[in-house]
């Protein structure tokens, strides 16, 4: 039982130690670690993704296509009575889209980006003199790989 005791108060001990090493190392655990949605293109060569709006977010709030390859977003808005939207604004590199999607609804867009780079995408509706949506904290980000060779 003594032995048994000490075992378990030495794992603690260790818990603890790596907790505070994770803690002090400046590692950031949360949004810079989400997972990246990565399109291929399809049989048809395009590259799909279902992005669901709900709650001031995007699923998946991070998204990685191949430039020059067309590319096809199905939006679904999952709230109640909010509507949302999706805001790409980037003229200078031919990448304008402001989608709205009323709740409940699902809007389809085809398009494609021919320059890499990381874009951000977000909503921008907003109800009277509350902070915007993207204020919240909904918008996501459209990484463009290089076209393959």
């Amino acid at each position: 039982m003594k032995g048994e005791l000490m075992g378990h108060k030495c794992w603690l001990a260790v818990l603890m130690c790596a907790g505070a090493l994770v803690l002090s190392s400046g590692i950031a655990l949360g949004e810079d670690e989400q997972e990246v949605l990565v399109l291929q293109p399809d049989a048809d060569g395009i590259q799909r993704a279902l992005i669901v709006l709900d709650s001031y977010a995007y699923t998946p709030p991070h998204i990685s296509v191949q430039a020059g390859l067309p590319i096809e977003f199905r939006f679904e808005n999952q709230s109640f009575l909010t509507p949302h939207n999706f805001v790409l604004d980037y003229p200078d590199v031919a990448l304008q889209h402001d989608v709205s999607v009323d709740a409940g609804d699902s809007v389809t867009i085809r398009f494609s980006v021919q320059t890499s780079g990381t874009y951000t995408f977000y909503c921008d509706k907003q109800l009277l003199f509350f902070p915007s949506h993207r204020e919240e904290g909904m918008e996501g980000r459209l990484e463009v790989r290089p076209e393959s060779r």
